[in-house]
């Protein structure tokens, strides 16, 4: 029995010699394969268009498509689309366009396994209906829709242009009144100032990322009143202007009538900004007129009545691809209002109605 037992160690030793020097004969030599990601192949990408038909090869309205990607050995997709960069890992991805009208878009795909990837582009064409995503008809008499509308009051030190009003919230500065909002502005003193006005804000209750954004609107009289209907950027906070952006759809001064202004203003083209033209919009404050911008990553589109007069090109570097929110206000004097018309003793801008389209 010993003897066995001897054999049997001996045996096991003798294994496990062999063993050690296979393993560092592996190690030593570099005969054992490692183990190595391979490159995907073979990327192809499909797109459906929603509701495409041949009556309507460019989709329903709706501007959604379905993605269906693919690739040999991918473990990941990176979608470029509409400026917005998309991460999955199922191979298929449901995207919603919301600029209206039919446009055509680039689409880049890259697909990855670990480090290594291949990349394709394509291209798809999209239609989108108009409708509306927010909006304030002033239909119901009173104070303006809370839940729609807030305010900023005070002074603000002139709000950056050495304003002269008083913003507040009271029913003579602000009101909706047989289906118009009425913002007036009054000579008077208050709280330090020598004016009150309005000025109201979708901050913290709406905003948005591209579209059409339109105010009808009858404009005020008077030396130094300088009403606007614009869009500031909602990262504001703690992006501070000019970071965050702005774009200004309507601006007019009394001192120089029916010139409507519309402007934008980012990092480096701020204050007396090069981005901006006029156009007319004749007694403008007798008579109601549009004031409208449609704004995509592409381009934002200023209109009076529906003529387009002034086209900025925007692009991936500016802050105008992130959710903006809406203002409406009424600014006396200032610097850009101007000088106050000593006989001026209160004006009201009136407004049919605000709305947001996608």
């Amino acid at each position: 029995m010993k003897m066995i037992n001897l054999v049997n160690r001996a045996s096991v030793f003798t294994l496990i010699l062999l063993f050690v020097f296979q393993s560092c004969s592996s190690s030593n030599d570099g005969s054992e394969d490692t183990p190595v990601n391979p490159a995907p192949t073979n990327l192809t990408v499909k797109v459906d268009v929603i509701g495409k038909t041949a009556e309507n090869p460019n989709g329903d309205g709706s501007g959604k498509i379905k993605l269906t990607l693919n690739a040999t050995n991918a473990l990941s997709y990176k979608v470029l689309i509409n400026n917005e960069l998309k991460e999955i890992t199922t191979g298929e991805l449901t995207y919603e366009f919301t600029a209206s009208g039919t446009n055509n878009y680039p689409i880049s795909v890259s697909a990855y396994n670990g480090t290594k990837f291949i990349n394709t582009s394509t291209t798809v064409n999209v239609y989108v209906a108009r409708k509306i995503i927010w909006a304030d008809e002033f239909n119901v008499d009173g104070a303006p829709d809370t839940s729609k509308w807030g305010y900023n009051t005070g002074t603000g030190d002139g709000w950056g242009n050495n304003e002269l009003q008083y913003y507040t919230t009271r029913s003579e500065n602000v009101k909706v009144e047989g289906g118009l909002l009425k913002i007036t502005a009054i000579r008077e003193d208050y709280m330090g100032s020598k004016f009150t006005s309005t000025r109201m804000l979708t901050k913290g209750k709406f905003s948005f990322k591209y579209g059409r954004a339109e105010i009808r609107a009858k404009l005020p009289a008077g030396g130094g009143t300088w009403p606007a209907f614009w869009l500031l950027g909602d990262n504001i906070d703690t992006v501070p202007w000019p970071g965050c952006g702005e774009i200004d759809i309507l601006e007019s001064v009394g001192n120089n009538p029916n010139v409507i202004h519309s402007s934008l203003h980012s990092p480096g083209r701020s204050g007396n900004t090069p981005d901006t033209k006029t156009t007319t919009a004749p007694n403008s404050t007798t008579e109601f007129h549009i004031y409208a911008a449609e704004w995509s990553a592409e381009s934002i589109k200023f209109f009076v009545d529906d003529n387009l007069f002034y086209t900025y090109k925007n692009s991936s570097t500016t802050p105008f691809n992130a959710n903006f929110f809406v203002i409406v206000n009424f600014a006396m004097g200032g610097n850009f209002g101007g000088a106050v018309d000593p006989n001026f003793k209160s004006a009201t801008y009136e407004v049919d109605y605000v709305r947001v389209y996608n």
